[in-house]
């Protein structure tokens, strides 16, 4: 698969030599969550002492979708997997803002939806394609002067975020029922889905959250060719028992 030793592992040392796992990402899993998982089995299956594992492109807890997982060797290439672009779907609901543009905190009602359309939405999401300037949430971990913005926020603080430069290559709004929004997106490192809906919330005066997404591809990587948690562990565990166990 594109020239990465993707699921290719035929025993336990492959882990140490370096693997690119691609694992769909659980609802309510942190990506430190999935790391630490799969670290743990391979730890445990393979005998290991300790093993380098890490991930290539956060996913929100409240996300699902393709999270890559690099293993032993492999680890030396994470910046280079992570710099490549990501595609997303999922809705964004109008009418209400919260504090981290998601479903991690309350809703807060801003105004009624009944003036939007597809075609409206289609037109206000133009003005986010291309290289654009975006301001990233305040429930980030996005640093100012080495403290990272979610514990400022969290304190009731604002830290002074800046807009970062990011590049959209696709904004495409799917489908419109009131007051749901589906979107297609494609996107480079760094861009945070949850702003365009606290922008287009602004823009339209109605407000609107992050209320489903789910990552289908990170760079030549696609959702199809990813595993469960459960089907990983499935398959690590008809490997050949370890003869030694390496450091």
């Amino acid at each position: 698969m594109n020239g990465w030793p993707v699921h290719s592992f035929q025993s336990w040392d492959d882990f140490l030599q370096g693997q690119v796992l691609l694992i769909d990402k659980p609802r309510e899993w942190t990506s430190f969550d999935v790391v630490n998982k799969v670290r743990h089995l391979i730890r445990r299956g393979g005998g290991f002492k300790k093993i380098k594992v890490g991930h290539a492109g956060t996913l929100d807890p409240l996300a699902t979708g393709v999270l890559v997982l690099c293993t032993g060797r492999m680890t030396k290439r994470i910046a280079e997997l992570s710099a490549e672009d990501k595609a997303y779907d999922g809705h964004f609901t109008f009418g209400a803002n919260t504090d981290s543009h998601d479903l991690e905190m309350p809703l807060i009602p801003v105004g009624p939806t009944d003036g939007l359309s597809l075609d409206s939405l289609r037109e206000t999401a133009l003005a986010f394609t291309g290289q654009i300037e975006q301001l990233p949430p305040n429930f980030s971990a996005k640093k100012v002067g080495g403290q990272k913005a979610y514990v400022a926020a969290r304190k009731g603080k604002d830290i002074g975020l800046s807009p970062v430069p990011v590049q959209v290559h696709r904004f495409d709004i799917t489908a419109w029922e009131d007051p749901k929004m589906s979107f297609d997106i494609l996107c480079s490192k760094g861009t945070y889905i949850r702003s365009f809906a606290r922008d287009l919330g602004k823009v339209t005066g109605c407000g609107a959250h992050l209320s489903a997404l789910r990552r289908t591809a990170s760079g030549a990587f696609n959702l199809d060719e990813c595993w469960s948690v459960e089907e990983f562990e499935a398959r690590i565990s008809t490997l050949p028992d370890p003869i030694s166990a390496p450091g």
